[in-house]
């Protein structure tokens, strides 16, 4: 293993990317805090740009006019790059003809190839961004796309880590990072064997930072956001937020998997394998200390509060009013993880069973019509699922006090409960 302590890993996601001025600052960053060290350095899409490409492949795929949204795309990206005084043309010319090629097509593609497809148009956001960013560091750009390698589960790919480490550690031999310019790479994008474009799942490219920490043997990953650290609570929907100043791994990845918006949770294992510490630090104020996540010991902290949106409550019940028996369940889980919804919580009782997911009306549609023969189903969504981690009496009072609550679950560290959000529809 190379002896890469001083390896940084930088990772700056969209809002610190999303035009000219705050390139300009990622510049003053890396030139005040990342330098001497070796750097290789992760971006997202620029911006709104995942959702706006997100946007242009349903267009394309319902046969829709999508000529101005493209336009508009392609204008902002130009613009960025003319203003920070770039070849813009030069630049990005080739991505979007890229681009253009594939919502071409996107119209004739199947809906069972639609994910694959979503792939290859979604991932140019990050291509677009880090040839920008790239350029206005004279920085190398470095394709991560036959590096970062993954199966072939479109949309969320599962990494080789050994094949991913062996071709890193070739692009990027710790003399070269050490001896020449920064690298800069995209966030979210892998790769298959056969050369095919795949994606890590949304807001994945914390886990690009932690994948490349992780082969290379870095000295620390900090990424770089618009808030002072981990928060205890989502600043834009709770008042009052702590900043933690140290966590651990542990509790980290739990606040990720209840669904904490500044970690991907795939993100802290990695980096915890090989004692990597992480840094979450304010692109607003660099000089700031932010948090560092590492493997510590600490006392209880205060209550840390999660929502999630978006949320659907199925129930099942055993036709014939059986009892639900592990047979039952054994065939539930399995469908649901056939059509990939993940389960954010879960009850049973005698003779029903109920699982919180995230709202993905396609994936709802397939297990309804795999399991209503089974069960009678039923289901609500347009709620919301609230996680408390260390938890009080006040703070449960806060969070519960007027709501009505459809499922609740406690246990002596984490209080958990399902509500009704704005434009409820069941079913």
């Amino acid at each position: 293993m190379h002896d890469s302590a001083q390896l940084k890993i930088y990772k700056f996601g969209g809002a610190s990317v999303k035009d000219a001025a705050a390139l300009r600052n990622l510049g003053r960053i890396v030139t005040e805090h990342g330098r001497p060290s070796p750097l290789v350095i992760v971006v997202s899409a620029m911006g709104k740009t995942t959702n706006a490409l997100e946007a242009l492949l349903q267009l394309a795929h319902a046969g829709q006019p999508y000529a101005t949204q493209l336009a508009t795309l392609r204008d902002f990206h130009m613009g960025v790059a003319t203003e920070l005084q770039l070849p813009a043309d030069e630049l990005l010319r080739e991505l979007f003809t890229m681009l253009e090629t594939q919502l071409a097509t996107a119209a004739t593609v199947a809906t069972a190839d639609f994910d694959r497809h979503y792939d290859q148009v979604v991932s140019c956001g990050e291509l677009l961004s880090t040839r920008i960013v790239a350029a206005f560091l004279e920085a190398r750009w470095l394709d991560c796309r036959p590096l970062i390698r993954t199966d072939e589960t479109w949309r969320e790919g599962r990494l080789d880590w050994a094949a991913t480490e062996a071709a890193l550690r070739a692009a990027l031999p710790l003399e070269g990072l050490a001896q020449g310019p920064p690298v800069v790479t995209q966030g979210f994008v892998g790769g298959t064997a056969g050369g095919l474009t795949t994606t890590l799942g949304r807001e994945g490219s914390d886990f690009t930072a932690a994948i490349l920490a992780y082969c290379l043997g870095a000295g620390s990953v900090t990424i770089w956001k618009d808030v002072a650290g981990l928060l205890n609570a989502d600043p834009k929907i709770f008042a009052d937020t702590v900043c933690y100043p140290e966590i651990s791994y542990q509790e980290t990845i739990e606040m990720a998997y209840y669904g904490a918006s500044v970690i991907h949770p795939k993100t802290i294992k990695p980096l915890a394998v090989r004692s990597i510490p992480l840094l979450v630090k304010s692109f607003l104020d660099p000089a700031a200390e932010g948090t560092r996540i590492h493997d510590c010991r600490h006392g209880l902290l205060v209550p840390a509060f999660i929502r999630k949106a978006d949320q659907c409550l199925i129930s099942f019940e055993s036709k014939g009013l059986d009892f639900i028996s592990e047979e039952n369940l054994e065939v539930i889980f399995g469908v649901l993880a056939q059509v990939r919804l993940k389960i954010r919580l879960m009850q049973n009782s005698a003779i029903s069973f109920s699982v919180c997911t995230d709202f993905v009306p396609a994936r709802l549609e397939q297990l309804l019509a795999r399991l209503r023969d089974q069960f009678t189903i039923h289901y609500n969504t347009g709620l919301e699922l609230y996680t408390i981690k260390n938890y009080d009496t006040p703070s449960l009072q806060r969070l519960t006090a007027g709501r009505e609550l459809l499922l609740e679950q406690r246990t002596r560290q984490t209080f958990q409960f399902v509500c009704r959000g704005v434009g409820e529809i069941q079913g």
